[in-house]
This record gives C-alpha cells, sequence and structure tokens, in this order.
C-alpha cells in the first residue's frame, strides 16, 4: 500500500512519510527513527548534529537569492502515539504502519497513523532534499518523545540553535494558525491496599467490560465530552451504600496521559446470594450508559460475562475507598476560558488505571494555559488519593505558550492565507501541548508560529489526515518560506 501512498500529491511529502512510516518510532524508543534521520541527512550531504537528549538538528544555507533573510527553525517530533484496537496484531516496536486510502483521507489498519507530527517531519525532509525550493537559512529541528512528556523540548540546550523564526508544524486544521496552547503537568497514584481470599462456595466473579469508547487527544478532543472507560467502568462498580457488597480483583484501562481511554475492565466478586441482583442492576446501568453516551460515543458497549473466581480480592473497606477516590476524580473539562471563546482552559484526562495483587497506579495529565489553574487541578486530582495515604507526584511540567498578536510574522502569514485562500484563518490558541512553550523558554527571542494539514482523531486509531488538505498546507508553506523577512 505504500506505493498508492507515494502517488499522491504532493508526491515529494507523501514519498517522506512513507520512508518515515516504515521505520518503528513510539515515544521513548527512538532510537531507529533517529538513525533514520541521520542517514537522511548524511545521504542529502547536510550538516546534522544531535544533543544528548536525542534532538537532532540539521542546517541546509539558503537557496540563491535568500541569502539576507532571517534563518528559520523548521520543527517537528519524530515520536507517534501508538494505540491499536484490541483485535489488531501489532507490535508498534518492531512493524511499520499499514497505510491506506479511504476516499479523501489516509488512515491506518488498526493503528494510530503517526500523521501527528509525520506529516510534519515529512515536510521538512522534502524541503531539505529540493533541489529548487526558495527558502531562507534554514535549521530543522526534529524534537524527541514530545508525545509522553515533551522531553527533547524540555532538555534542549541554549545555544543548539541560533534561527530567528520558528515555524512549527504540528497544528491539525489547515485554515488555522496557533499563536498559543496550554501547558500541561502529569500526576501519578501509587496506592498499597489489603486482600483477602475469596470463598469459592460463596462467592462469583464477573468480568466488566467497557469498550468502544471513541477516545482521542486528551487536549484537542476533550471538549467533545465523549466517555472516559475508566471512569464509565468505575460508574458500573460503584457501590456507595454497598448494597450489593462486591469488591474486585483487578481493574485495568487506558494507556497513555494524552489519550483518552477507549477501554477498561475489572473482575467482580460478588456474593452468590447477591449475583442475580447484581446482574440486573449491570444490565439496567449499562443501558442507561449506553443512552449517555449515545452521542459522544455511538459504538459504546458494556459487557457483563461470568469467569473463574480469583484467589483474593480486595478488602471491603479498601475497595470502597479506591472506588469513591476514582468517583471523586476530577476528568473532562472543569474550566472554558473566560477569554477565547469555545477554548478550553483546565481539564484533566484520567489516562491509566491498573490495580492488581494489592498494588495501584493511577496515571493522569493536566492542561491549563494559566499556570496557576494547572497546579491547582493537579493538586485537585491528587487530593481523594493522598486522603488514601497514597504515594502522589507530580512530574513533567510544561508552561503554556502565547504568541504576540502584533507579531511581524503572524501578519505576514495572515495576508499570505488571505491571498491564497480568499479567506481569513482562524488564528487562535489550542487546548494541546505544543512544544512551543517550552522552546519559547530556552529561546524566548524566537519568533514563533504553529500551522499544519488537516488530521483527525490523532491519538486514537481512527486517526486520518485529508489528501487534500496536504497539498495546501505544503504550498502555503512553500510560499511562507519565499515571504520570510529580511534580517
Amino acid at each position: 500500500m505504500s506505493e498508492e501512498i507515494r502517488n499522491l500529491e504532493p508526491q515529494s511529502v507523501w514519498g517522506h512519510f512513507a520512508d518515515l512510516n516504515s521505520v518503528p518510532r513510539p515515544s521513548k524508543k527512538e532510537e531507529k527513527v533517529q538513525a533514520f534521520m541521520i542517514d537522511f541527512a548524511k545521504s542529502q550531504g547536510l550538516e546534522w548534529k544531535q544533543d544528548e537528549i536525542g534532538n537532532i538538528l540539521v542546517s541546509k544555507p539558503a537557496s540563491a537569492g535568500m541569502e539576507d533573510r532571517k534563518k528559520v527553525v523548521l520543527q517537528a517530533h519524530l515520536d507517534m502515539v501508538c494505540q491499536k484496537n484490541k483485535d489488531t496484531d501489532f507490535d508498534f516496536k518492531t512493524q511499520g504502519i499499514n497505510m491506506y486510502i479511504d476516499g479523501e483521507w489516509v488512515k491506518a489498519r488498526g493503528t494510530t497513523l503517526g500523521a501527528d507530527n509525520g506529516i510534519g517531519v515529512a515536510s521538512i525532509m522534502a524541503v531539505l532534499a529540493s533541489k529548487d525550493i526558495a527558502h531562507p537559512a534554514l535549521e530543522a529541528l526534529f524534537t524527541t518523545d514530545e508525545e509522553a512528556g515533551m522531553t527533547g523540548a524540555h532538555h534542549l540546550q541554549a545555544g543548539f540553535l541560533s534561527g530567528d523564526i520558528l515555524m512549527n508544524l504540528d497544528t491539525e486544521d489547515d485554515d488555522e494558525l496557533s499563536i498559543g496552547c496550554a501547558g500541561g503537568i502529569d500526576t501519578d497514584v501509587d496506592w498499597t491496599y489489603e486482600e483477602e481470599a475469596t470463598d469459592a462456595a460463596s462467592e462469583q466473579a464477573f468480568q466488566v467490560k467497557v469498550e468502544g469508547l471513541f477516545g482521542g487527544h486528551s487536549g484537542m478532543d476533550i471538549i467533545y465530552g465523549r466517555g472516559n472507560a475508566n471512569k464509565v467502568l468505575n460508574r458500573m462498580i460503584y457501590d456507595p451504600q454497598e448494597e450489593y457488597g462486591w469488591s474486585i480483583s483487578e481493574f485495568e484501562g487506558g494507556g497513555l496521559r494524552n489519550a483518552i481511554p477507549r477501554e477498561a475492565e475489572a473482575i467482580v466478586v460478588v456474593s452468590k446470594d447477591k449475583a442475580s441482583e447484581a446482574e440486573e442492576y449491570w444490565k439496567e446501568l449499562g443501558a442507561a450508559l449506553v443512552k449517555e453516551f449515545a452521542t459522544t460515543d455511538p459504538n459504546i458497549r458494556i459487557a457483563v460475562d461470568k469467569v473463574d473466581l480469583p484467589a483474593q480480592k480486595m478488602t471491603a473497606t479498601d475497595f470502597q475507598r479506591f472506588s469513591a477516590a476514582l468517583q471523586c476524580t476530577h476528568d473532562g473539562i472543569r474550566r472554558m476560558s473566560p477569554d477565547v471563546e469555545d477554548l478550553v482552559e483546565t481539564s484533566n484526562n484520567v489516562a491509566h488505571v491498573s490495580l492488581a495483587q494489592g498494588k495501584m497506579n493511577l496515571k493522569a495529565l493536566q492542561r491549563s494555559d494559566r499556570e496557576s489553574a494547572k497546579f491547582d487541578i493537579a493538586d485537585s486530582v491528587g487530593a481523594p488519593w493522598r486522603i488514601l495515604g497514597a504515594k502522589v507526584e507530580h512530574s513533567g511540567s510544561y508552561p503554556g505558550w502565547k504568541l504576540d498578536p502584533n507579531s511581524r510574522m503572524l501578519g505576514m502569514m495572515k495576508d499570505l492565507y488571505v491571498e491564497l485562500f480568499k479567506e481569513e484563518p482562524n488564528v487562535l490558541a489550542c487546548h494541546a501541548g505544543l512544544e512551543c512553550g517550552l522552546l519559547g523558554q530556552h529561546y524566548p527571542n524566537l519568533e514563533m508560529i504553529s500551522f499544519g494539514p488537516t488530521i483527525k482523531n490523532p491519538h486514537c486509531p481512527d486517526e486520518k489526515v485529508n489528501i487534500a488538505s496536504v497539498g495546501k498546507f505544503w504550498g502555503y508553506f512553500l510560499e511562507a518560506l519565499k515571504r520570510v523577512p529580511k534580517s
């Protein structure tokens, strides 16, 4: 199928995207794609360097007649979010992405596509490999581990870059110019709980499973109010009045911090004399939840099946504490921006919950374009777990980014968009975490803007990139390079 993709226009971009997608590139396991990018730079006879954290910088002199322009940093991240459907047999550490064309879109079979940020990387490669594209002096910055902590941007050293303007190619709508983004912080919770033996004579076990949720990007898609599988599952097993007296032996849901969880399951242990009542309760509640999420998650499925009784379960007291704490942990939008219409200001994603054999771990990602609100929601997420005596750690904090709306570069990009497409672009901030905030901390005088083609459903297996949009973006990108102001 890669040949079908390579024949799309512009062929230079799609060809490099196919090359890139043949190389495994999970976050934190980027050795193969880093070697791929270094080999590419060498093949083009271009200068390159790599820092200790893994960021790669490839330099290319200005084309003829463009030597007097400001130097531009072209920036994209090498890693991709690795999510797959449960029934898809795929190893992101060893396999390339299986792409195909579906009408107006390029998709992947059962996995994330990696268009985020692979199209940006491929576009930069196409410019670096070109012999006839007009451009100023370029530095191509390929950062590492953006999706799982922005590690590369965090650790970028002063003096690594020498450019004046940075074009970040990680925005996901072709009619948008991003001039701001949310900051973020990770929260990890570790809790040790008590277990007790089950009784085969008096107890029955059930698997309660939530699946088929839409998922998506925990920043860009949080505004849609989609179901979080961890929270939906907890509603299925929450028993505040201890009417059914059940407990659990396992709970597993979600995965990456920046992906809204689509699947979760738990093993519930019920006394046999309450089993039929419990099944009826789950049937009614499951039907109600399917109706509740019918608009945002039309494929939601909730299943309850009898399974073998495990040897151990949580004590009743610790189960009540766990399910109450998870019920209290905020998920989704906390506050909309009072200043920008339809922009989420602050949110949390309960990304992953894993519980078994006396140990529980929860991972969450908080976002906000206000530093004070970011730290406040992080404290709020940790608070119910601190009451339990759990270990709560916050890490990986990164700032938001706000560009001067009177920026000369922004003015040029807006005017160019109107000239090419006869309409105004949407100039806005987003609730995702772009690397611009961190890059701006390291290089405060670097003028930055973000744009890109239309990518839908990033961070989930429904990810797709619009074919025509890539052509539109490519033409806009090349014309913008020609109009970079003089030094």
